[in-house]
C-alpha cells in the first residue's frame, strides 16, 4: 500500500468509508430516493442553509458574469476592429488568474475563507462599477480594459478557491457529488442564457449597462456571503502565504496520487479534446450549408446545453462510492464524443455528440471535484482548489493552440477527431498504469 494516499482513497483494495474528519459538515440523511426521483438532481444539500445562501448567490452571479464576459470582448472589437486584440485581451486576463490562484489557495487555507470571499467579491463588484464607468464616459481605451480585464480575474483567481474550498465544511461528505452538480449545473446555465441575454439587451438598453448588471448581481453576492458562518483555519498553528506554502501544495499533490490523477485526467480531456477553436472553420467548410451563423451558434451552445442536462438528471451521484471510476468513465466518454463529433457531417448529429460531451464533462466535473474536497485534508483544500482553478482556467487555451495549429494542417474534422482518440488513449493507459484513481472510493 502506498501509504502517502488519503485515508479515504488508496492503492489497496476499496475500503469502506471513513468517519468524518473534524471540520468536515455533519453527515446528514442520504436515504435512497425511488422511482424518477433517483434520476433527477439530488438537492438534499440545498436543505442546509450556508450552503444555500452560497449557491443561490451562484445563479445570480452565475449570468451576470456572463454579461462581462461578452461585453469586454465586443467592446474591445468595437475600438479597434481586430479580433487579434480580442485574443490579446484574454491572455492579459489568464496571466492574473493563474497566477492569484495559486497564491489564493494559499491565502484561503491560512485565514478566515469568509471574510476573504467577502474582500474578493466587494473588488470584483467595485471592478464592474470601473468598467460601466469607462463604457458610459466613452473613454474607448483598450488598455484601460485590458488592466481592468487583469484586475477582475485576479480578484476571481483569489476568491475560487476560497469558494470552492468552503463547500465541504458546508455540507457533509457523502453530499459533496450533489453539491457539486448543483453549482456546476447552475455556472453551465449561465454560459448559456448569460451569452444570450447579452445578445437581446446590448440593442436595448447598450453596452455599458451589461457592466452595471454585473454589478448589481455582485451586491447580491456580496449580502449572501456575508450571512455564511465564520469559517476560519482548523490547523491551530499559523500560516503564511506565500512561495513556501504554494510550493507545499503542489508536494502534496505529488505525495497524493489520486490528486495528480484527477488534474491529469481534466489535461487530458480538455488540451487534447476541446475543439472550440475549430468551431468556427467547421461552421463555415462542413455545416455552411445549415449557415455559419447557426451552425457556429450550435456549436458553442451544445456542450453546456448537455452539461445542464446532465447537471439536471444528476441524482444518482450520490449514491456512487467509486468517485475514480466516473471520473475515468467521463472523461472516455467525453474522449469518444468529441471523436464522433469530428467524424459527423450533418450539423444535428454533431450537436448530439457534443451535448453528449457535455453530460460527460458535468460528470467529470462533479466527481474530479468531489475528490479533490474529500481526498485532500482541510488545511490543503484551498491550494487545492487553486490549482484545479488554473487547470480548469489553462486547459482550454492549451486546447485553442494545439487544435488550430493541427487544424491549419490536417484539416478541422481530422484534428477533432484524432484528439477525441488520444484522450479516450491517454485516459486509458493512465487509469491502467497508474492504478490510485480507479481504487479511489469513500
Amino acid at each position: 500500500m502506498d501509504t502517502s494516499e488519503s485515508s479515504t482513497g488508496t492503492e489497496s483494495e476499496p475500503q469502506e468509508p471513513t468517519a468524518p474528519r473534524a471540520g468536515d459538515a455533519p453527515p446528514t440523511d442520504s436515504g435512497p430516493r425511488s422511482g424518477w426521483r433517483r434520476f433527477a438532481m439530488d438537492t438534499r444539500p440545498l436543505r442546509i442553509p450556508a450552503y444555500r445562501r452560497l449557491w443561490t448567490s451562484t445563479i445570480v452571479t452565475a449570468v451576470g458574469s456572463q454579461l462581462t464576459a461578452v461585453a469586454v470582448p465586443k467592446q474591445i472589437y468595437d475600438i479597434t476592429g481586430s479580433s487579434a486584440w480580442v485574443g490579446a485581451a484574454s491572455l492579459a486576463g489568464l496571466v492574473p488568474l493563474i497566477v492569484f490562484a495559486l497564491w489564493g489557495g494559499a491565502v484561503a487555507d491560512s485565514v478566515d475563507r469568509r471574510k476573504l470571499l467577502l474582500i474578493t467579491n466587494s473588488g470584483i463588484a467595485v471592478t464592474s462599477v470601473l468598467f460601466w464607468l469607462q463604457a458610459v464616459s466613452g473613454l474607448d481605451s483598450v488598455a484601460v480594459l485590458m488592466v481592468l480585464l487583469a484586475l477582475q480575474q485576479a480578484f476571481w483567481g483569489l476568491n475560487s478557491p476560497a469558494r470552492n474550498a468552503s463547500i465541504a465544511r458546508l455540507v457533509p461528505e457523502g453530499q459533496l457529488p450533489a453539491a457539486n452538480a448543483l453549482g456546476s449545473t447552475v455556472m453551465q446555465t449561465g454560459q448559456v442564457v448569460g451569452p444570450l441575454l447579452a445578445g437581446v439587451l446590448i440593442p436595448v438598453i447598450g453596452l455599458p449597462e451589461l457592466y452595471l448588471i454585473d454589478a448589481v448581481a455582485l451586491c447580491v453576492t456580496v449580502w449572501a456571503v456575508y450571512r455564511l458562518p465564520a469559517l476560519p483555519p482548523l490547523a491551530a498553528v499559523k500560516r503564511r502565504a506565500g512561495v513556501r506554502e504554494i510550493v507545499e501544495g503542489f508536494r502534496y499533490i505529488s505525495a497524493h496520487k489520486v490528486l495528480l490523477l484527477s488534474f491529469l485526467a481534466d489535461i487530458i480531456a480538455m488540451v487534447f479534446g476541446m475543439p472550440r477553436a475549430l468551431f468556427p472553420q467547421l461552421a463555415a467548410e462542413t455545416y455552411g450549408s445549415y449557415g455559419d451563423g447557426l451552425a457556429l451558434g450550435l456549436l458553442f451552445a451544445a456542450i453546456p446545453i448537455g452539461a445542464v442536462a446532465g447537471g439536471l438528471l444528476s441524482g444518482t451521484f450520490s449514491r456512487a462510492r467509486r468517485h475514480g471510476w466516473m471520473v475515468i468513465g467521463a472523461v472516455v466518454a467525453w474522449g469518444a464524443a468529441i471523436a464522433g463529433f469530428g467524424l459527423s457531417g450533418s450539423l444535428w448529429l454533431a450537436v448530439v455528440f457534443l451535448a453528449v460531451a457535455g453530460v460527460a464533462d458535468m460528470v467529470s466535473m462533479v466527481f474530479r471535484g468531489a475528490i479533490l474536497l474529500s481526498a485532500a485534508t482541510d488545511e490543503m483544500r484551498g491550494r487545492m482548489q487553486g490549482v484545479f482553478t488554473v487547470v480548469v482556467a489553462g486547459g482550454p487555451r492549451l486546447a485553442d493552440v494545439l487544435h488550430g495549429s493541427a487544424g491549419s494542417v490536417f484539416g478541422a474534422r481530422q484534428a477533432v477527431t484524432g484528439g477525441g482518440v488520444l484522450v479516450v488513449a491517454a485516459m486509458l493507459v493512465l487509469a491502467f498504469t497508474v492504478p490510485a484513481l480507479r481504487r479511489y472510493r469513500i
